[in-house]
């Protein structure tokens, strides 16, 4: 595997790991939805991960596809 490929394939990652982070704020806010208790200790972890995506995308916008 060439240098080209291991770029790509990080890029892959980095993208599949984005939108297995957008997933999981998905499904914390629908348990959000069910109890207040679950939305106050979600709070945190959905800022993070929304934190985490955006870094993710700026990461990903800034690289270049070979």
């Amino acid at each position: 595997m060439d240098a080209k490929e291991r770029h790509n394939k990080a890029l892959d990652r980095l993208q599949e790991y984005k939108y297995e982070l957008k997933n999981q704020i998905i499904e914390m806010q629908k348990l959000d939805q069910k109890s207040e208790f679950i939305k106050k200790w979600n709070e945190q972890t959905i800022k993070e991960r929304e934190l985490e995506v955006a870094v993710i995308q700026d990461i990903i916008k800034n690289l270049i596809r070979f």
